[in-house]
């Protein structure tokens, strides 16, 4: 099998390129490249004290399951390119990557134009930190802990679309609490999705869902990574929320109602 995966550059993001490398023969990853110094450095996230302070919280619990950045599996063949140029490539710089037997998007800047009418005709899967139709746009986990809603807190595994997190569903991805600090949790959510659709890509167990359309009616919040200020973080930051905290909230909220099934 060969799988064209769209990513960025993070730990958690390489980690999923070496994950599908395990079960695939050939792995293109075109790689959208942001800072590795979020907060330290102006970028996709602005440079400012309450970011840097944030982002090494982001980071620890990052490192803590992917460990650094590091280099890919001899199978894979990639393309680094700055986040942001992506819908500025033309098919034959990607010719090598089209002719996949599957496509999967996880964390790429928004797609469009020939190359999203290419991988939504090819039935492209994404992974959505969040779940929908709950939680959709950017930094949805952070929201859910923001909103004091953890059982919020997860991911949609879902068919690419041309609209932003809004194609049909397959599954959602939850984390286990266990000892986490929020930062943690929302980390593990991540674990959970990519841990889930290499478990389901390797079974073929994933092209046999029937893909479910998202009630829009039931979103909760629509969010912007404009949306996501020093203050806000300063002030989630100021809560010192801690494992009890997300424990008491969970255990005493009316669970979202999830797609099954669900991976836990």
């Amino acid at each position: 099998m060969k799988i064209t995966l769209f990513t960025s550059n993070q730990p958690r993001h390489l980690a999923l390129v070496n994950k599908l490398s395990s079960v695939a023969e050939k792995i293109y990853a075109i790689l959208e490249c942001n800072t590795v110094f979020p907060g330290k450095v102006q970028d996709f996230f602005k440079k400012s004290d309450i970011m840097k302070c944030y982002f090494e919280n982001v980071m620890d619990a990052e490192n803590s399951l992917y460990g650094d950045i590091s280099f890919s599996k001899n199978n894979v063949s990639t393309l680094s390119i700055k986040s942001g140029d992506l819908n500025l490539l033309n098919k034959e710089q990607l010719q090598e990557a089209l002719s996949s037997d599957l496509y999967v998007v996880f964390g790429a800047s928004y797609i469009k134009g020939w190359l999203i009418d290419h991988l939504v005709a090819h039935k492209a899967i994404n992974i959505h930190m969040g779940l929908s139709p709950y939680y959709r746009g950017s930094s949805c986990n952070f929201w859910a802990l923001y909103d004091h809603k953890p059982e919020y807190v997860g991911s949609t595994i879902h068919l690419l679309s041309k609209g932003l997190d809004s194609g049909p569903m397959l599954y959602h991805a939850v984390p286990k609490l266990n000892n986490s600090s929020p930062f943690e949790f929302t980390m593990k959510s991540v674990e959970a999705a990519q841990q889930s659709l290499v478990e389901r890509i390797s079974t073929k167990e994933i092209f046999n869902y029937i893909p479910q359309q998202q009630d829009k009616t039931q979103e909760i919040r629509y969010t912007r990574n404009a949306d996501f200020t020093d203050s806000v973080a300063e002030e989630f930051l100021n809560r010192k929320l801690n494992n009890a905290d997300i424990a008491t909230l969970i255990n005493t909220a009316i669970k979202p109602r999830l797609l099954l099934p669900f991976y836990y």
